[in-house]
């Protein structure tokens, strides 16, 4: 058992904490080179694989930041004094990753802030470190952060949800105002439902794009064509999405009422396309629908509507 000793790790006395961000994938460093670039000190960079955390470790040196310790998981107990720990591993290795640092660094962990980057999880995934007087809480990007360098950039454009014990919340909330950034908070309960409306916003709408890149080349359009074509539409939608409400950045047949257009694309999808995506075709139409009915259709054209795309809404 680690004898008990002076704390190294004292809560910070000002805004620019000393951080440990363990998980050196994409989210932890773009985390770490975020962080920097706001005068936060990276003190170690965390990782499995050593390799993983030597290259967050260059990236911080390459653009002028003192480069932290790289370590591997087992060697958590040469963290260096730090006043902040953001976990940003993947979500099933949380609680372990918890239980090692606290294991790692009890004695040095009161006063401390701990904080995860999941999104479906709350902060009682942190309760190992509870007990050693650390507080716990939660700071999810809600950005689609796919590399490391411009993943550093989209944290300070990005919306933060916050969740967790009071002093951990604070903490986190100034984090995201040094960054430029902006933050809500949410209960513990609904983390996972929060985060299944990222994950439609953003994941599923990647997934629904691909299907509309797959019937842009059943028309005999090259695939990189048809990508930018499609990315463009998505642009101007996303565009009206961020001026008015859903329902007025609604665009296509089914927003101006077009039924005949709205049967030959269930047509054409019927015998170009795959079941799927005229299923999709059609759950999606009917919430369109759901948008616009009340306040744009008259009922007759509402209801035929209806009927078309329920028949494959399945």
């Amino acid at each position: 058992m680690k004898s008990a000793g002076p704390a190294r790790h004292v809560a910070p006395l000002s805004p620019r904490a000393r951080v440990a961000i363990i998980g050196a994938g994409r989210v932890g460093s773009a985390f770490a080179l975020a962080l920097a670039s706001c005068g936060y000190e990276i003190t170690a960079l965390v990782a499995r694989r050593s390799t993983s955390a030597r290259r967050a470790q260059r990236l911080l040196a390459e653009r002028g930041y003192a480069p932290p310790l790289a370590l591997r998981a087992q060697d958590m107990a040469s963290i260096p004094c730090s006043h902040l720990f953001i976990i940003a591993t993947p979500d099933d290795s949380i609680f372990a990753t918890a239980q090692l640092l606290n294991s790692a660094l009890s004695h040095d962990l009161a006063g401390c802030i701990a904080l995860h980057a999941s999104g479906a999880l709350s902060s009682e995934t942190l309760a190992p470190l509870r007990a050693s007087g650390c507080s716990i809480g939660s700071i999810h990007p809600l950005a689609a952060i796919n590399d490391a360098i411009s993943g550093a950039d989209k944290l300070k454009e990005a919306f933060f949800c916050l969740e967790g014990e009071p002093k951990a919340v604070r903490t986190a909330r100034r984090i995201v105002r040094d960054l430029g950034a902006q933050s809500f908070s949410v209960a513990s309960e609904r983390k996972a439902l929060y985060h299944a409306a990222a994950v439609m916003s953003a994941g599923h709408v990647v997934a629904l794009f691909d299907i509309a890149l797959d019937l842009l080349r059943r028309c005999d359009l090259q695939p990189r064509m048809a990508q930018k074509a499609l990315s463009s539409l998505l642009l101007s939608t996303a565009e009206n999405l961020c001026r008015t409400s859903p329902s007025r950045a609604l665009t296509g047949p089914i927003a101006r009422g077009d039924l005949e257009t709205v049967r030959r694309h269930i047509a054409a999808l019927n015998a170009h396309a795959s079941a799927e995506a005229l299923t999709i075709y059609g759950q999606l139409g009917l919430h369109a629908l759901e948008l616009v009915a009340t306040s744009r259709l008259d009922a007759q054209t509402a209801q035929a509507m209806q009927q078309a795309l329920r028949r494959f809404a399945k």
